[in-house]
């Protein structure tokens, strides 16, 4: 539906002030309270699977008719797997203990008084989201958990669902007692209100944007709220020189095919020198049988050619030749692929010397959003953890865990790559802020 620019503004700004007023309450609203609200989503979201699912269907038939890329359906899917994820992640935050309200270094002064730090909601946060419907459940959730009032705005491709999933929401805060407002969902799918959204700093504190890098390079250059954010998911893993073969192997398939589309997928593959030649061509053939597409450095390309059979270089042949043959592609990497977030059965590999051309290819090409380290030596591992500038740094496991519920955080709201108040997957800490408190006993400053 669209609707003219003058009804967007008097819903944006009907919006701005029901948030506002309901994030007073849920600011002050009890722990318990607020943990029902959540056990009480997740009891509604196991009951309505198959409900959720027939909504679900309508934005998928849209979105196949309309052409969308197979890794933006994919991301659609509302599956009883990832419902059943949304429901323990709600179960998960009301396990939880609250940290609103919540009073940390405390220290005497020698004039008396003494000061601390309270955390507090952030207040109204909007969340502008596209593609995956169950946003909606990780943003209200964590919103609830973290005392907030939110405003979601998700893309039209998963409007249907998106509904669903909002009726449910105001249902689980309405029996809980808490306002329905506190969680609001853009009815619209007017582009226009996302300029309004993000333009009206006396009712939304912060704006956090996840999809893709034109909607969160849009949303970083208008607003005129902070924003939390991330461009790119351009994740990498190296395979260090020593390491445990067999266990490099199992982690660089996971960590590129376990799924192609989320942006802690590994896009880049670094292999030391020294294990190379051993290495790649076990990898190479997992890639190969996959069909994921092998994008090389000269080293990479030489080894994996002499090794896999029926290699191809030519880009017009692969479609043709892969699917007679199901022959692995190998592509000779340009200097744009070392950036690339792919998004897709695609990936960029090169041989480097050893730790320190691995540290320095990461700190040059990756979006800092996640990189591992697969070895058997402590102390590169130490010195890839303390020098490579990522929000989330990995030692001898997948990329695919930079994740607020693989991290214990019940949700995230998105992941930052930013470097000030919230890094990483952003949880319920990431949605509060820290305000100075002071005791004192009748003391004057003199």
């Amino acid at each position: 539906m669209t609707i003219n620019t003058s009804d967007i503004s008097t819903l944006t700004q009907t919006l701005g002030l029901q948030a506002k007023q309901a994030s007073a309450l849920m600011a002050k609203a009890p722990a318990a309270i607020k943990n029902a609200a959540l056990k009480k989503l997740a009891e509604l979201l196991r009951a309505n699977v198959d409900a959720l699912q027939i909504d679900n269907a309508k934005d998928i038939e849209r979105a196949v008719a309309a052409g969308l890329a197979a890794p933006m359906v994919d991301r659609l899917k509302l599956t009883p797997k990832v419902i059943e994820t949304c429901a323990q992640g709600c179960e998960q935050l009301a396990a939880m203990a609250d940290i609103i309200g919540e009073i940390t270094a405390l220290r005497q002064q020698p004039s008396g008084i003494r000061v601390g730090q309270m955390r507090v909601p952030i207040g109204v946060f909007g969340m502008i989201f596209e593609s995956r419907p169950n946003v909606t459940i990780e943003a209200a959730s964590l919103s609830i958990k973290s005392g907030n009032a939110c405003i979601l705005r998700g893309g039209s491709e998963a409007i249907d669902s998106n509904k669903a999933l909002a009726r449910l929401v105001q249902q689980a805060l309405t029996e809980s007692g808490l306002p329905a407002n506190a969680v609001q969902l853009v009815q619209t799918t007017d582009r226009e209100v996302v300029g309004q959204l993000i333009a009206m700093p006396q009712f939304v504190d912060v704006i956090i944007p996840r999809g893709g890098k034109g909607l969160i390079e849009r949303i970083s250059r208008e607003a005129k709220v902070p924003v939390i954010k991330h461009l790119d998911g351009n994740c990498h893993t190296y395979v260090d020189d020593p390491c445990d073969i067999a266990m490099a192997v199992k982690v660089a398939d996971n960590a590129k095919t376990d799924k192609y589309s989320p942006c802690n997928a590994t896009e880049s593959l670094l292999v030391a020198h020294g294990v190379a030649a051993e290495f790649l061509p076990l990898i190479g053939q997992i890639y190969a049988d996959k069909g994921v597409e092998m994008r090389c450095d000269p080293q990479a390309l030489d080894i994996l050619k002499q090794n896999l059979p029926l290699a191809l270089v030519d880009k017009a042949q692969k479609a043709i030749d892969c699917v007679a043959h199901k022959a692995p592609v190998l592509v000779a990497a340009s200097e744009a692929d070392w950036f690339e977030e792919y998004l897709a059965p695609i990936i960029s590999i090169k041989v480097v010397a050893g730790v320190d051309e691995a540290i320095a290819h990461i700190n040059q090409y990756s979006s800092h959003h996640t990189d591992a380290i697969l070895t058997r030596d402590h102390m590169h591992a130490q010195q890839f953890l303390r020098e490579v500038d990522s929000a989330s740094v990995m030692v001898n496991t997948s990329t695919r865990f930079a994740d607020g519920f693989e991290y214990g955080l019940g949700a995230e709201i998105g992941i930052s790559t930013d470097k000030f108040h919230a890094r990483g997957p952003v949880g319920i800490e990431g949605l509060t802020s820290l305000k100075y408190v002071v005791l004192g006993e009748g003391e004057v400053r003199v």
